[in-house]
């Protein structure tokens, strides 16, 4: 499957969300129709799940993304997986997750995502992410963060003031009872949803929920992305103790640390 995008050095960055959208749009259709398919799970080095639809997507994001930005670099999940990652990132980069929440998609659960990030010196620039059950789209463009719905119009996204009382946490499945009730106490939260994925990123940015703590491990692909669309949208991503979190960590294999997300 091809895509036909324009050539694009980065000159204006406005223009890179939306492109990167089309993309994941594309790739989104690419993996819907297996969701729920009964494809085969294989097992990566790291014991963690794939499958022939991260397999595929990937395959037509990184040809999409060659032809749309030309020598532009990729760090990819599954060529990672692969090959293993670059000893040193380049000052200037696509992160690439085909398919964020594949046990969620393996589960036949909605809550999966195609994501492209932009980083520059260490910072994300640009992004956009995709669930394909929905067709929900977010991405970041002119002066801030949009979201349209299976191809159509494009509306400005913001976060929400925390509704007093009622702040919502957006949290692991795999969190325990306990865990729940400690992350409530200590960010302030007084109800809290389950929820796979970088669809937690993007709920916080439309103004759907308000803060998403993370203390267990993340790859940078899997919330660059999210990331970009939540800055564009008025939030903040901070390491857990509220320090400027940064992307590019080659020296730990573009590992994240604990996070906390929040909007307004």
């Amino acid at each position: 499957m091809t895509l036909d995008v324009p050539a694009n050095r980065l000159t204006d960055l406005d223009d890179v969300g939306p492109k990167l959208a089309e993309i994941c749009e594309a790739a989104a259709a690419l993996i819907l129709p297996l969701w729920r398919s009964g494809l085969t799970v294989m097992s990566k080095a790291d014991e963690s799940p794939v499958t022939e639809a991260d397999q595929r997507g990937e395959a037509l994001i990184l040809e999409a993304l060659a032809r749309a930005f030309p020598g532009v670099p990729v760090i990819a999940e599954e060529d990672s997986a692969a090959g293993g990652v670059p000893a040193e990132a380049p000052p200037r980069f696509f992160l690439v997750d085909p398919l964020d929440g594949t046990k969620a998609f393996v589960r036949g659960d909605p809550n999966f995502t195609v994501n492209i990030g932009l980083v520059e010196n260490g910072r994300v620039r640009a992004g956009a992410v995709v669930a394909p059950p929905t067709g929900e789209a977010w991405f970041t463009g002119p002066a801030g963060s949009f979201k349209r719905i299976s191809g159509g119009g494009a509306e400005a996204i913001r976060v929400r003031r925390p509704p007093a009382g009622e702040v919502l946490g957006l949290i692991s499945h795999t969190a325990k009872p306990e865990t729940v009730e400690a992350l409530k106490q200590k960010f302030g939260f007084q109800r809290a949803e389950p929820m796979d994925s970088s669809i937690k990123l993007c709920r916080i940015a439309e103004g759907a929920a308000d803060i998403y703590p993370r203390h267990g491990p993340t790859m940078e692909w899997d919330i660059a992305a999210g990331h970009a669309v939540l800055l564009g949208a008025g939030g903040a991503l901070a390491g857990l103790e509220g320090e400027p979190f940064f992307y590019a960590k080659s020296d730990k294999g573009f590992r994240n640390p604990g996070f906390i997300a929040r909007g307004g």
